[in-house]
């Protein structure tokens, strides 16, 4: 049985840089559940290299949390050199299936099956036509984009949730047509839009990812926003940042 196989090559439309996605069909995340995971990679670097060197922008956008070398810490909540590097690694000892020009197949790999649009990397980065071609069987999914200023991440609104850092952004991308997930402090209340992700420690995991797909975009309109409370050993770092730095306008996850 397959591990995971390529689904996309081409150039990320932040820097040209050349990508790969990849999807893995096997997960062990509990906040997740049993989600088939894709990942966006640069192909030429290692994504440690990548982040060292400030150049993940080409798969992370403007997201804040990405950090910026000399500047400030990274605070994105992926461990870059435990599961990424895995799949980094695996894919350059040509381990994975090539199935970018085979969408029948990987459409049967995935039948039945819940699919994470990004575990790493922002999903925009993708033609919004890929995302749909792997979707076409699938059960459901949950994806997140930074990238919900730029014009090429419009064709997302109905398969991505905006994700924003502040209640001024939440307000912005909703009045632009999106669905939306919010990443707060704890004593930060939710808008009237929005509810407690149920997978979340404060929502009393009662779902996984798997079991909820709320966040799958704007597509079912009246299904609210979702927000959840900084979580995991970046925490801090998300905590610390001034509200006005948590924006970062270049092109985006």
């Amino acid at each position: 049985m397959a591990q995971g196989f390529v689904f996309w090559r081409g150039r990320s439309p932040v820097d040209g840089a050349p990508l790969v996605a990849i999807a893995t069909l096997y997960c062990e995340n509990r906040k997740t559940g049993d989600m088939v995971q894709t990942w966006i990679l640069r192909e030429d670097i290692s994504p440690l290299d990548a982040v060292q060197a400030g150049v993940d922008a080409s798969i992370c956008g403007n997201c804040y949390h990405r950090g910026e070398p000399g500047v400030r810490k990274r605070s994105c909540y992926v461990q870059v050199g435990q599961a990424v590097m895995g799949v980094w690694k695996t894919y350059h000892r040509g381990q994975y299936f090539d199935l970018s020009e085979d969408p029948r197949t990987l459409q049967e790999l995935v039948r039945g099956r819940a699919i994470r649009l990004g575990a790493y990397g922002d999903p925009a980065m993708l033609p919004a036509h890929v995302w749909h071609t792997l979707l076409f069987t699938a059960a459901g999914h949950s994806g997140y984009t930074h990238a919900w200023r730029e014009p090429f991440a419009d064709a997302f609104r109905p398969l991505a949730m905006a994700s924003v850092e502040s209640a001024e952004e939440q307000a912005q991308a909703a009045a632009g047509g999106w669905r939306t997930f919010r990443v707060r402090r704890d004593h930060e209340p939710l808008a009237a839009n929005e509810f407690t992700c149920p997978a979340s420690d404060e929502g009393g995991k009662r779902k996984t990812c798997a079991t909820c797909l709320a966040c799958d975009g704007a597509d079912r309109p009246g299904k609210g926003s979702v927000a959840i409370v900084a979580h995991g050993t970046t925490a801090i770092h998300f905590i610390e940042a001034p509200q006005s730095r948590r924006e970062v306008v270049t092109s985006q996850a």
